[in-house]
C-alpha cells in the first residue's frame, strides 16, 4: 500500500434491485444459492449505472423488459465478507399482465412469489427485510429513503 490519499477512497460493490408491488404484497424471487429469497436484481457491472443494472437483471432473471421508474431506497450496507456495499431499490411500475410473462432464468432463480409485506421477516434475512419494508413505505408515500444497514440514517426535521 502506498501513502497516496486515494488509497483511503471507498470502492464499494454496488447492487440494484426492482420492487414490484401488488396492494400490500411484494414480488420476491428465490435464488438457487445464498440466502435464497430476494427481489430481482444483482450487482452493477463496471461502467454501468444502477438503473441500467436493474433493467439488465430484470431481463436476465425474470425475462421482463422494464426500466427503473423511481428510486425508493439507497442503502449503505457494508458486509464483513464483501466490504463496502451500496444497494439501490427501484420502483419499476406495476406488473399487470406482465406477471404472466415472467420466465425465470432457471439458473439463478427457481421460484417467484407475491409475499405480504407483513410476512417479509419469514422469507428474508433481517437487514433485507428492513430494507424492503422501507422500500415499500417509500413506494406507498411517494418518497425516497436513505438507509444504513437497512435502517433510516437521517433525522427527520
Amino acid at each position: 500500500m502506498t501513502d497516496e490519499p486515494t488509497d483511503k477512497f471507498a470502492t464499494p460493490r454496488i447492487a440494484a434491485g426492482a420492487l414490484f408491488v401488488d396492494g400490500s404484497r411484494v414480488l420476491l424471487v428465490r435464488k438457487t444459492y445464498g440466502n435464497r429469497w430476494d427481489i430481482p436484481g444483482g450487482y452493477v457491472d463496471q461502467g454501468e449505472s444502477p438503473a441500467a443494472a436493474c433493467a439488465r437483471e430484470l431481463r436476465e432473471e425474470i425475462g421482463l423488459t422494464r426500466s427503473a421508474r423511481r428510486l425508493l431506497v439507497h442503502d449503505w450496507a457494508p458486509n464483513d465478507s464483501e466490504g463496502d456495499k451500496i444497494l439501490y431499490v427501484f420502483g419499476c411500475g406495476d406488473l399487470g399482465s406482465d406477471e404472466d410473462a415472467i420466465v425465470l432464468d432457471g439458473v439463478e432463480l427457481d421460484h417467484w412469489e407475491w409475499v405480504p409485506v407483513d410476512k417479509l421477516d419469514e422469507y428474508l434475512i433481517p437487514r433485507l427485510a428492513r430494507r424492503l419494508n422501507h422500500a415499500y413505505q417509500a413506494h406507498v408515500t411517494g418518497t425516497t429513503r436513505y438507509l444504513e444497514h437497512g435502517e433510516p440514517a437521517l433525522k427527520e426535521e
